[in-house]
């Protein structure tokens, strides 16, 4: 049994085949709006969205390891 033979895996891969590909021609109509700096400024975003995920749930986990002990 092939995990990469999964539907999903399929599909996924099918669709970031598919944003690759116009992304690279420049068939993608979306990425004429924003610049370099607005497309940095939300990936940096999103970068701080997922710190403070990640800082929240190992605050978490170290609280219950703490207790265990």
């Amino acid at each position: 049994m092939n995990p990469l033979n999964d539907p999903m895996v399929v599909y996924l891969r099918a669709v970031l085949s598919d944003r690759l590909h116009r992304l690279r021609t420049g068939d993608d109509d979306r990425t004429l709006g924003a610049s370099a700096i607005e497309w940095a400024i939300i990936t940096a975003i999103l970068v701080g969205v997922a710190v403070a995920i990640g800082a929240v749930v190992k605050g978490r986990i170290d609280k219950e390891v703490a207790n265990i002990k």
